[in-house]
């Protein structure tokens, strides 16, 4: 895939806003109804049709047993229309198995693509807020639970209902009695299900599901915390979450198994053919016995009587994972019902890139703001950097220029235009961010610098890079710019946050959004980088999130943040002498950078502030 296809891909139109919420089971389907009538159809003709030979075995001992000549004709007829049937049976099943399998990929590609265009458009502070395994497990392992649903339950299902039925209304015209006999071991095994459907046995599985939650969650942060435990050690302590999950997860298991388990044995019991056939025969044997049932009338309910069962057996030994595939669907259903945010109906288009933060309130949850009443101006032209303690709200503030989130009181303006009236694609060519975690896509490092602008020339490219301070490093590449990341090659931090930086050099927007975009370069790539940016600056406007020195020296402006509030902004110089929280944080940086080059020895570098 290369910048061209990717940049296609996100200007095909999207589905209609929040379309898949709250929509039920068949609503989800709807577009594959037709294949699921050709499937249920197909079934029900193999189903009939699998009746035939054990309709043709029980003529034969009928006609053989009966006294008098027996009619060659008849019985090679019999044994022919049996192999036809099992024939068409065979036939008939598998195109239904294979259709059904055809349409569960259909439905499960279908979700997919549903849920990476919901996931695309849901609020970044929503997925924040999710663990990367939980969503993973949504995608992967629930999608691919609903198989059984799809592929098999259809099928199941009509065996289920319509080869009793048919045996049924035929062994009714041989002998009703024997007939209310033959079902008894049915009526046993149906009986028990309600017990399965208990709320104690529902709420069991759900706690299974969640336990099977928290085992992906916490071994994703298992792997991901290798590196630290093997450098400073302590994995007994670093990994006790996943060993904690483990454990959550085998007791449930057991007492989900322990619920579960007298259960499903009373209805193998009550299906298995030794039982079954024990019932028929002592039933068969009073009747016979008493005169009213010829022996050789005793010859279909033991064949039938069988397959009575089997389909209720087939169906009881796949509840498990029809029970798993609804849950997985109800989960697939959260995901697709999580509102994203709202587009224009007419989106208005901003008159230049000032920036206006008017009475900003935010939370993640109703009940906590995180921030509380941001009133700020960046203007452009200018470098405004955002400092505080950790948890005062600087990444949340940042995130809302590019529209990550909704305000809860208050707007955002860009050119006079509150970000609510621009649409998202306007908004994008005005406002180019690059945060610390940084995420590169599987191709090449051409097409991930070029993602904005995905017809930019090479040289362009090039010279983003180079401003960037990654040109050398891609030219070191296997393949120069076009190494594919994550094939033919892997970058560092430091390297995955300079391409990123390069991409929106490129882009070129006159708002510019940094969460401390230079956190993982050394000394010289992060001069040259902020070079860069002096050169680029112009009339873009700038916000970045700063924790070294050098950074907030740089800036036209600094804001303090502390408990989701500005205490202090102005010029670095101007509130160094205020001698208030921002000094405190000045001097507690440079004692922090003191002490380190005493450490590893030199003299403390920095810039005093303008």
């Amino acid at each position: 895939m290369n910048a061209t296809d990717l940049a296609k891909a996100r200007e095909q139109p999207a589905p209609p806003p929040d379309s898949a919420a709250g929509q039920s089971l068949a609503g989800l389907l709807r577009p594959h109804l037709g294949g699921f009538a050709a499937v249920v159809i197909l079934q029900v003709i193999g189903a009939i049709a699998g009746l035939v030979p054990l309709l043709a075995v029980v003529e034969l001992g009928r006609t053989l047993l009966s006294p008098g000549p027996i009619d060659h004709g008849h019985v090679w007829f019999v044994v022919f229309a049996g192999a036809v049937g099992l024939f068409v049976r065979l036939l008939f099943t598998a195109a239904s198995s294979g259709l059904g399998h055809i349409v569960d990929g259909q439905v499960q590609l279908t979700f997919r693509r549903q849920l990476a265009a919901r996931l695309g458009r849901v609020p970044i502070g929503w997925l924040s807020r999710r663990r990367t395994g939980e969503l993973a497990k949504v995608v992967g392992e629930d999608v691919s639970a609903v198989h059984p649903f799809i592929a098999h339950a259809p099928g199941e299902l009509i065996s289920a209902f319509v080869v009793p039925l048919v045996s049924l209304i035929y062994l009714f015209t041989i002998d009703w009695r024997l007939t209310l006999i033959t079902l008894i071991p049915v009526v046993l095994a149906v009986s028990l299900v309600p017990l399965l459907m208990l709320p104690a046995r529902l709420r069991e599985q759900e706690e299974f599901d969640a336990a099977m939650g928290r085992i992906a969650s916490s071994a994703v942060e298992f792997v991901q915390g290798i590196s630290v435990v093997k450098a400073f050690g302590g994995s007994e302590r670093a990994h006790r979450k996943f060993l904690t999950a483990a454990d959550d997860f085998v007791s449930i298991f057991l007492r989900w198994v322990r619920g579960m388990s007298v259960v499903a044995a009373g209805m193998q019991l009550a299906l298995s053919p030794p039982f079954v056939l024990l019932v028929v025969l002592i039933g068969g044997a009073a009747l016979i016995t008493a005169g009213g049932l010829a022996p050789a009338d005793l010859l279909p309910f033991l064949l039938l009587g069988l397959g009575l069962t089997a389909p209720v057996a087939a169906l009881g030994h796949g509840f498990d994972e029809m029970q798993a595939a609804r849950r997985a669907v109800g989960r697939i259903r959260d995901v697709l019902a999580v509102r994203s945010l709202p587009e224009p109906a007419h989106p208005v288009a901003p008159q230049g890139h000032r920036v206006e933060l008017r009475g900003v309130r935010f939370g993640y949850e109703a009940d906590h703001e995180v921030l509380r009443g941001i009133d700020l101006v960046l203007e452009p032209g200018t470098v405004t950097a955002i400092v505080g303690p950790s948890g005062s709200g600087k990444s949340t503030l940042v995130q809302l220029l590019p529209r990550f989130f909704d305000p809860a009181h208050g707007s955002v303006v860009l050119g006079g235009v509150d970000l609510r009236e621009i649409g998202s694609r306007e908004l994008y060519r005005m406002v180019s961010f690059v945060f610390q975690d940084v995420r590169l896509l599987r191709a090449s490092v051409a097409d991930n610098i070029a993602l904005a602008v995905p017809h930019a020339d090479h040289d362009d490219v090039v010279r983003a890079a180079r401003l960037a301070n990654i040109h050398d490093r891609i030219l070191e590449l296997p393949r120069g710019y076009q190494t594919v990341i994550g094939e033919d090659a892997g970058l560092s931090g430091g390297e995955a946050q300079r391409i990123s930086l390069a991409r929106a050099l490129l882009a070129a927007t006159p708002v510019l959004v940094l969460d401390e975009a230079t956190s993982f370069a050394d000394p010289q790539t992060e001069q040259a980088v902020r070079q860069a940016l002096a050169t680029l600056g112009g009339d873009r406007t700038i916000l970045v999130i700063a924790h070294r020195l050098e950074t907030v020296a740089d800036a036209d402006t600094v804001v303090m943040l502390d408990n989701g509030s500005i205490v202090e902004r102005g010029r670095p110089a101007e509130l160094l002498a205020q001698n208030g929280r921002f000094a405190e944080f000045w001097q507690s940086h440079r004692s922090a950078i003191a002490d380190e080059t005493a450490t590893h020895g030199g003299v403390p570098q920095g810039d005093e502030p303008r």
